[in-house]
């Protein structure tokens, strides 16, 4: 998506450590017009798909789930990464490697969200190492759901996350991934 790849490259910060920064528009403080240029996307990427459900982790990758939501006219459901008094009954749980917080937890979706019947799309920011992305799997798995494929607005393809999730045959659309990143330079190279 080259309107995306352009925002990267003007807006993007590298950091050590392959951190590519992208809060000034992406995940910390969100612009939305941008955003729904990305829902336009995922919906033209996966419209023939019968998706009636979105689903997300929190926190960033729900304002992008819920702009694209409004094309496929799907409620959104987001895992939340904390069991809290609101959440009632049983739940679906899979535990979440994060590659940038660097630690362990589990995610959480009630059942009454998530179950046979829905045909679901997860729509996430960031792509790394694809633990995120094999948590949302395990829940749309366990609840009985069809996982109709997902959505990722940048994937880091110098890391495997993306390559894991391939090879299982899931349908993965990454609106630009990102081959290489130069802390040093700046410098942001995107495969074609």
């Amino acid at each position: 998506m080259r309107l995306l790849k352009e925002r990267i490259q003007k807006d993007g910060i590298v950091r050590e450590g392959g951190v590519l920064k992208v809060d000034s528009f992406l995940n910390h403080q969100m612009d939305i017009e941008l955003f729904e240029e990305i829902g336009k996307e995922f919906y033209r990427r996966f419209e023939g798909a019968g998706v009636n459900k979105i689903l997300t982790i929190e926190a960033s990758g729900i304002g992008i789930a819920c702009i694209a939501a409004r094309y496929f006219q799907a409620p959104v459901v987001f895992a939340k990464k904390n069991k809290t008094k609101n959440i009632a009954g049983d739940v679906y749980t899979a535990r979440v490697e994060s590659f940038t917080h660097g630690r362990v937890y589990d995610i959480i979706v009630s059942k009454d969200f998530l179950g046979k019947g829905d045909k679901v799309l997860l729509i996430d920011d960031f792509l790394a190492n694809g633990k995120a992305l094999e948590g949302l799997i395990q829940l749309v798995e366990d609840s009985g759901a069809e996982l109709a494929g997902a959505g990722i607005v940048i994937e880091k393809g110098f890391q495997r996350g993306g390559d894991a999730i391939r090879s299982k045959g899931i349908h993965l659309e990454s609106l630009a991934i990102v081959d290489s990143m130069d802390a040093a330079t700046g410098e942001i190279v995107f495969r074609e």
